[in-house]
């Protein structure tokens, strides 16, 4: 079974990630050939990026004890899963550092995005998208955007994402897809595959 860290990409009070966070636990739990963890960044306190090198200097080893409990966090799971605030058409400043706080640890795994917002946070997935490319990961086409109309349909008239079918089926292929480049991904680097920077 796949091991998916989801990381809840806003620390802010009264977050909106919260609605969509339990909604992919309630998704995944149907399933059985992954297994969906949440890592709240509240929980790990991230200094900013404060490195006196860049880790691909330091062979992906971080100074700030946090960061290195985060990456070793981090290398635990197969794949991954991000929730996605959109604030000026970017992410949360909290989940880019969360990504820039390891490096090695996400080479070679999948991941996805579930974004909110006014275009369903697609401007800020986009941006993410560069980010994990350049991180070696693999981010996959399929996610959920969860738009201006359900967003105030949940906050203003207490509607759930269950009630957006179209939402409930972009989450399903979602995992699909995740399970698949998942399962693959992880056959790769348990085989030996060669590094591309060894190559």
């Amino acid at each position: 079974m796949l091991k998916i860290g989801m990381i809840v990409g806003s620390t802010r009070p009264n977050r909106f990630a919260d609605t969509p966070v339990k909604w992919l636990v309630e998704g995944a739990a149907a399933r059985t050939d992954l297994k969906l963890e949440a890592l709240d960044l509240r929980d790990y306190k991230l200094p900013f990026f404060n490195e006196p090198v860049p880790p691909s200097y330091s062979g992906g080893v971080y100074t700030e004890p946090q960061a290195e409990a985060w990456r070793k966090r981090i290398s635990e799971f197969d794949a991954y899963l991000a929730t996605v605030a959109e604030y000026n058409h970017g992410p949360t400043a909290v989940l880019k550092n969360a990504f820039d706080s390891a490096q090695l640890e996400w080479q070679r795994k999948p991941i996805a995005f579930v974004g909110y917002g006014g275009v369903g946070g697609a401007r800020a997935i986009e941006h993410l998208r560069g980010v994990a490319i350049e991180l070696q990961m693999v981010p996959i086409t399929q996610g959920v955007n969860i738009g201006m109309e359900p967003y105030l349909g949940i906050v203003q008239k207490g509607a759930t994402l269950n009630d957006y079918e179209y939402l409930v089926q972009s989450r399903k292929v979602m995992f699909d897809h995740l399970a698949w480049w998942g399962v693959a991904l992880k056959a790769a680097r348990q085989a030996g595959a060669r590094s591309v920077l060894a190559a």
